[in-house]
């Protein structure tokens, strides 16, 4: 009798290899992830990669190398994926859980680092070190990583990777431009996409709560100039995230919550439906409600509501997924609201970084705006062409979707044959 073990290793050892090691267990994925836990794209990574890798390589072992956990994250997850470890620690450190997490890297058979643009390589090291097999699922670099002083050392561990997916393709041309040889440096979309955790129940009842109704509402992010957390600064020298903004990002702030303001206001008066401001992530809260809801006019707040907690990414799921349109200075709330069925506009600005293009690398160069030079009336009249003919912008979803699915069903091939 075939089973699905022997059918999917009869499948891979034809592919060159086998995801059974010789004693038949399992061969092992090390997945680095779990950025952050105040923030949903950091946390929808990982459910999202997690998933691609169960769908595509439904045998392997999973471990998660998680940075950053809590309670409701760690819940959200094990509830999901059951037959995946959890583990944190650092390669550079010598106690109890550093030397667990040490062990797991030599004893898997591929290291996998997530979407994300952290330019560390200790973890490299490690791995090229002890001659472990890694790749990059979805990454974005700013060219600092292959340029200066380390920029020689770090092409040499960047040409020993057995992948490198690359989530936009300037990034792409980037490495290609500076001559990165590894085997396979192709575009593969950030991990996020592959997220299906929801929470129904929660998303519901904050929909009932707050009058929200499907198809019928709008939802709003931004991203300001501020600190990460009170009193925190910023290491990284683009200071994405700075203690002490400038007068000018304090005037970008400003004008941006004003176009945002502005959306709101037109969508309310065209339609007289609903918009739902919600942050991705957690610093956003009272800069959203400082800066977009508080100032708006009375008759048109009243058509507003304003999210006064901060939310899982399966709860956020499952109100993207009802929403019409979600429109975001944030890439990953897009992202979640697209795995989900869902039209967005990324009003982005490119000096967050580079991931906002991976929107134009699937497809929806459409729905890309930038939000310096494009006016919220631009941003407005592409809503409501989208609202003029809903089944085609849901199509237009579908079609992306489908480039997504198709290039994580190639990704996986290729770490099968690692694996192998």
């Amino acid at each position: 009798m075939t089973t699905r073990r022997t059918f999917i290793s009869s499948v891979t050892a034809a592919l060159g290899g086998s995801l059974f090691a010789a004693n038949g267990q399992p061969k092992t994925v090390l997945l680095m992830s779990a950025w952050d836990t105040v923030n949903i794209g950091d946390i929808g990574h990982t459910p999202g990669t997690l998933h691609i890798l169960e769908q595509h390589l439904p045998e392997v072992k999973v471990v998660v190398w998680a940075m950053k956990l809590d309670d409701r994250v760690t819940s959200m997850l094990k509830t999901r994926f059951p037959k995946a470890d959890f583990i944190q620690g650092s390669v550079t450190g010598k106690s109890e859980k550093d030397e667990l997490l040490k062990k797991a890297i030599a004893d898997c058979d591929l290291f996998i680092r997530n979407s994300g643009m952290g330019q560390d390589t200790s973890w490299i090291k490690h791995c090229h070190s002890i001659g472990k097999p890694y790749g990059m699922y979805g990454q974005s670099y700013f060219k600092t990583m292959v340029t200066g002083d380390t920029g020689a050392e770090n092409m040499e561990l960047l040409n020993a990777a057995a992948f490198i997916y690359t989530r936009e393709s300037r990034t792409l041309k980037m490495l290609q431009e500076a001559g990165v040889k590894t085997p396979v440096l192709e575009f593969a979309p950030d991990g996020c996409f592959g997220i299906d955790v929801r929470d129904e129940e929660r998303g519901l009842a904050t929909m009932k709560k707050l009058g929200l109704e499907d198809r019928k509402f709008i939802t709003v992010l931004q991203r300001t100039n501020t600190p990460k957390a009170p009193g925190v600064d910023d290491k990284r020298p683009e200071k994405l995230n700075p203690l002490h903004p400038t007068p000018q990002q304090v005037a970008d702030d400003e004008r941006r919550a004003a176009g945002f303001r502005e959306l709101i206001t037109k969508w309310v008066k065209a339609t007289g439906y609903k918009v739902l401001i919600a942050p991705e992530t957690i610093k956003e809260m009272g800069h959203n409600k400082r800066l977009i809801y508080d100032p708006l006019p009375e008759d048109i707040r009243s058509h507003v509501v304003n999210l006064e907690y901060f939310w899982n990414a399966d709860e956020a799921a499952s109100i993207f997924a009802r929403a019409h349109t979600v429109v975001c200075h944030e890439p990953h709330s897009p992202i979640i609201a697209l795995a989900n069925g869902t039209p967005i506009i990324h009003w982005f600005s490119e000096f967050h970084g580079l991931k906002c293009w991976m929107f134009e690398d699937i497809g929806l160069k459409e729905w890309l705006l930038e939000i310096d030079t494009i006016p919220a009336e631009a941003v407005f009249q592409t809503v409501m062409e989208n609202d003029r003919d809903y089944p085609a912008a849901l199509a237009k979803v579908k079609k992306a979707m489908d480039f997504v699915h198709q290039r994580q069903a190639e990704t996986m091939k290729v770490a099968g044959r690692v694996l192998g």
